[in-house]
C-alpha cells in the first residue's frame, strides 16, 4: 500500500500532467460519477460526497479536483475503518455499507481552503463518527491538507489567513502538549487535569447519566464518551468550556465540536434544533443545542440525549478521542465499568451510575 506521502504525490502529480477527471460543475452538494478515465481511477473522491457552496467552487475551479483529492485521501489514512485500504477501495467499502465519506469545502482565498471532513458511522448502532477540521494549502500547484491533530494542520493554522486571532490561539495551543494518552493513563493525577471542563450543560442544573463511559463509536477505541439526557437543564446543551466550535455536519446538523485552550476537544452529537458554528469563539457554556436524535453523519439513537466525547492530541500531534478513566469533568471524576457504558463518577463521597441524576459542577 502506498504511503500518506506517496499518494499524495501521486495525486499532485496526476494533477499537474492533467490525467485527473475534470472537476464536476459546482453544486451545493454532489455525489461525483464512479466513471473516470483510467489514469484517475486510483483516485477517492469519485465516491466522495463533497458539500461546496458555489461560490467558493467558482474560486477554485479546475483546482478543486485536486483539493478533494488531497483531503480525502487523508480522511482515509487516519479513518479507522479505512484502516489497510487504499483510498479507493476505503471508499467502495464504506459505500457498500450505506456510508458516505464527506468533504466540507466551506472557504477559500488564493492558495488556502478550510473546512470539514467525515466519515460516516455504521446506522445499525449507535456511535459517532469520524470527524477532522481541515486547512489545505497550495504550494508549487499541488494541494497539501492538514487534519486536525496533523503537524501540518498546526503550521497551518498559525499562517493561514483563513484563520482569525482568536481562533488561531486556540487551534495552535494543543501543539504545546507533549504527553500521550498511553502515558496519562498511568497516572491519575495527570488524568485530572482537564483545565475545569464542564458536563454538556449549565452549572448547578442537572442531567441523568444514560451510559456511562463508552467508546466513541460505540465499539473500538478509548472509552471516551457519556450519553445524558432529561433533567431540568430543559435539554440545552451547552460547551463544556471556552473555545472555537464548529458545526460537523453543516446548517441544521446535530454534530458541534469545540476545540477548547490547552489540549482538548469536545463533541456534542444528536443534538437538535444546533446552532451553526464555523470556527466561531465562544464562552463557557454557549448554547449549541438541544438534546435529540439527530443522526446527520450516521450512528442511531432511539431516545434524544446528548453523546458527549472527549479529545486530546499526542506527541505526534494525532488528535484523537481519549480516556475518560480517572478524569475529573463538572467535578466528578471518572470511571470505567466491567464494560462499556457501565462505568460511574464519584464526587464527595456519592458515587453516581447509569440512571442517576448528577448535577454539573465547576469544582
Amino acid at each position: 500500500m502506498l504511503s500518506k506521502l506517496s499518494v499524495r504525490t501521486t495525486i499532485a502529480a496526476l494533477a499537474v500532467t492533467g490525467l485527473l477527471a475534470t472537476a464536476p460543475s459546482a453544486t451545493a452538494t454532489s455525489r461525483h460519477a464512479a466513471a473516470t478515465p483510467v489514469a484517475a481511477a486510483q483516485s477517492p473522491s469519485a465516491g466522495v460526497t463533497v458539500k461546496v457552496p458555489a461560490a467558493v467552487a467558482d474560486r477554485l475551479g479546475t483546482g478543486r479536483k485536486a483539493l478533494i483529492d488531497a483531503i480525502s485521501t487523508d480522511v482515509l489514512s487516519r479513518s479507522h475503518d479505512a484502516k489497510g485500504l487504499t483510498p479507493k477501495a476505503a471508499v467502495s467499502k464504506l459505500a457498500d455499507e450505506g456510508r458516505k465519506v464527506v468533504v466540507d469545502v466551506r472557504t477559500v482565498s488564493r492558495d488556502w481552503a478550510r473546512g470539514v471532513a467525515y466519515v460516516e458511522a455504521p446506522r445499525t448502532h449507535h456511535g459517532q463518527p469520524e470527524g477532522w477540521l481541515y486547512i489545505a494549502h497550495r504550494k508549487d500547484g499541488r494541494w497539501v491538507s492538514g487534519l486536525e491533530g496533523d503537524r501540518e494542520f498546526a503550521d497551518y493554522a498559525a499562517e493561514s489567513p483563513l484563520v482569525g486571532k482568536a481562533e488561531r490561539q486556540t487551534m495552535t495551543a494543543y501543539a504545546q502538549h507533549k504527553a500521550t494518552p498511553q502515558k496519562q493513563a498511568s497516572s491519575i493525577g495527570t488524568l485530572a487535569n482537564t483545565n475545569g471542563l464542564l458536563l454538556p450543560w449549565m452549572p448547578d442544573y442537572y442531567m441523568t447519566l444514560t451510559g456511562g463511559p463508552h467508546s466513541n463509536d460505540g465499539a473500538t477505541g478509548y472509552w471516551s464518551s457519556l450519553d445524558f439526557a432529561g433533567g431540568n437543564a430543559s435539554g440545552r446543551v451547552r460547551s463544556s468550556g471556552e473555545g472555537t466550535a464548529t458545526s460537523m455536519c453543516g446548517a441544521g446538523g446535530g454534530w458541534t465540536r469545540v476545540i477548547h485552550p490547552g489540549g482538548f476537544s469536545t463533541d456534542y452529537y444528536h443534538m437538535w434544533n444546533a446552532t451553526y458554528y464555523n470556527g466561531t469563539w465562544v464562552p463557557s457554556s454557549a448554547l449549541l443545542g438541544t438534546t435529540g436524535t439527530d443522526t446527520c453523519a450516521g450512528g442511531s439513537a432511539t431516545g434524544a440525549h446528548v453523546h458527549w466525547s472527549l479529545r486530546t492530541y499526542d506527541a505526534n500531534y494525532v488528535g484523537q478521542y481519549t480516556w475518560l478513566h480517572g478524569r475529573t469533568i463538572g467535578g466528578w471524576s471518572w470511571w470505567n465499568g466491567s464494560s462499556q457504558y457501565t462505568g460511574c463518577a464519584t464526587r464527595s463521597g456519592i458515587t453516581a451510575c447509569p440512571g442517576t441524576a448528577i448535577y454539573n459542577r465547576t469544582s
